[in-house]
């Protein structure tokens, strides 16, 4: 019982050294707010909006590249992975598990 009341008395205490250096902690905030000029404060009641309104991204020219050559290069990597995973079937190591592709495009 003993044990438990010393429990008890070493928290309640703790709790209120928290609660004696959150107020301290507080009130200074409030003071540095009563402290700053009238027009400082009249900005501060502007709401804060977290998407920018006025932000205008310039148009950059994308590169034009053909669709053909889109397709090639999606159908070459395929092609690649296809025969890597054919090849790890036929003779399974953990060194082609963990090896890179050659495919420039890299997953």
């Amino acid at each position: 019982m003993e044990m438990f009341l010393m429990a008890v008395c070493i928290s309640l205490f703790g709790l209120a050294v928290t609660a004696a250096a959150f107020g301290a902690a507080t009130q200074r905030e409030q003071m540095q707010e009563d402290a700053l000029p009238e027009r400082e404060t009249a900005a501060k009641v502007v709401p804060a909006h977290f998407f920018a309104e006025d932000i205008v991204v310039p148009a950059q020219p994308m590169p034009k590249v053909p669709i053909e050559a889109l397709l090639l290069q999606i159908d070459s990597h395929v092609r690649l992975e296809h025969a890597a995973a054919e090849s790890f079937l036929q003779y399974p190591t953990t060194a082609l598990l963990h090896s890179r592709t050659c495919s420039p495009l890299v997953h």
